[in-house]
């Protein structure tokens, strides 16, 4: 039997340390080399700004899973702080600029679930889809300014920010639940 801790303890810091560490990993090596392809392959067409919009939901996911194994206020900043630090450390195209972000992102995914505990002990779909809500908000408008996003036309403008409010809920909603949902069905935890 699994225990999802709502305490922070050693166990909490590890799992969250953990998820921030292979989510890093993760953002490096996997995510960012097929979003550079992706990319790539849509500049002739003018709409490449928008591939940065379609992989959003998946650089947010760290929050969710950390707060889903350490059920508490915070655990989702930390989870998302760290895998953008390691992200960084590790060589991600975006530099010091990415741990910036993994906390705006992180924070704002935590949205969802303050300020009551229960919610983060329910990890409900609600929960988790209002986070990803809010975590796309977080990476949006500071990237919109950060980027120079105002520059293109409002066409690709709109098409960027409808492109996100899908990947954030299908991504960072939608997939996260279903991999909480699995986890629940092979760990059967309790929380405490």
């Amino acid at each position: 039997m699994f225990t999802r801790s709502s305490k922070w303890n050693v166990k909490s810091i590890i799992l969250v340390t953990l998820i921030g560490i292979i989510m890093g990993v993760l953002y490096t090596y996997g995510f960012n080399n097929v979003y550079n392809l992706v990319k790539f392959s849509f500049l002739p067409t003018g709409y490449a700004p928008v591939v940065d919009n379609i992989f959003t939901g998946l650089w947010y996911m760290a929050a969710p899973l950390a707060m889903y194994f350490v059920p508490t206020p915070g655990s989702g900043t930390i989870g998302e702080l760290l895998a953008a630090t390691v992200e960084m450390a590790i060589g991600g195209q975006w530099g010091a600029l990415t741990i910036f972000e993994g906390l705006v992102q992180g924070a704002a995914n935590e949205v969802g679930f303050f300020p009551k505990n229960e919610r983060y002990e329910r990890f409900s779909w609600k929960s988790v889809l209002t986070g990803a809500f809010f975590a796309n908000l977080g990476g949006f408008i500071p990237s919109y300014f950060l980027f120079g996003w105002s520059h293109y036309s409002v066409t690709l403008q709109v098409a960027m920010f409808i492109t996100s409010m899908i990947s954030a809920p299908l991504f960072d909603g939608v997939l996260v639940k279903l991999i909480t949902n699995l986890f629940d069905k092979a760990l059967k935890p309790i929380t405490k």
